[in-house]
């Protein structure tokens, strides 16, 4: 299975972060040694000494497609989940500073921790476009968004990756994050879901 990676993908955090607004998707990788087993603290890597969260929804997708039509889209997924994106921002800045990929402040062990439990979508309402999520970091909301705020929707991302690579059956997709990014420290506690409902809970060790 493939971690397909949106950066990029709200005004306000590419605004917090001085980034330019994408004129097209901007995507990357994850490995699957980045998802974080359930239960398992997420150590901090000793290579960084600024790690920060970013919380997404992320989509499941149900079926193999390639090149996929606008009009059908939405055949390929039906739940969600949210995921943290976690990223080594003083390793990123150096790399995006050479002209460097970033990947390797994004694809470390553990990266990628997803909700145990994945959810329809018609039980958050029938709309994708229209999902609240939060991120909360030792019992206070720090980051909290809507999907409607994405600058590319679920399908047009779905349409726009299934051009460059084959989507298949299990594979994730984090639609990116809105702003309130942050950083964390060992012993912080990190709790993300959907309304009320609560879906991740991660321990940074």
């Amino acid at each position: 299975m493939k971690i397909i990676c949106i950066g990029r993908n709200y005004v306000d955090h590419a605004k917090e972060l001085n980034n330019p607004v994408p004129k097209e998707p901007l995507f990357f990788l994850k490995p699957d040694s980045s998802l974080l087993p359930h239960k398992h603290p997420l150590y901090i890597p000793e290579w960084t000494q600024d790690l920060h969260y970013e919380v997404e929804l992320v989509v499941k997708i149900s079926r193999l497609g390639k090149y996929i039509e606008p009009q059908h889209a939405h055949k390929y997924y039906k739940d969600v989940s949210v995921g943290i994106d976690f990223t080594a921002r003083d390793v990123q800045a150096v790399c995006k500073e050479k002209g460097h990929p970033w990947e390797k402040a994004k694809v470390f062990d553990g990266s990628a921790p997803v909700g145990k439990q994945f959810t329809p979508i018609s039980d958050l309402g029938g709309d994708v476009q229209n999902i609240d999520f939060w991120l909360s970091k030792n019992g206070e909301v720090v980051q909290s968004g809507n999907t409607s705020d994405m600058i590319f929707s679920v399908n047009e991302i779905i349409c726009y990756v299934s051009q460059y690579m084959t989507l298949r059956m299990g594979d994730y997709i984090f639609t990116g994050t809105p702003e309130g990014v942050g950083p964390v420290a060992v012993d912080d506690v990190l709790k993300c879901g959907f309304g009320e409902k609560e879906m991740l809970q991660v321990l940074v060790k």
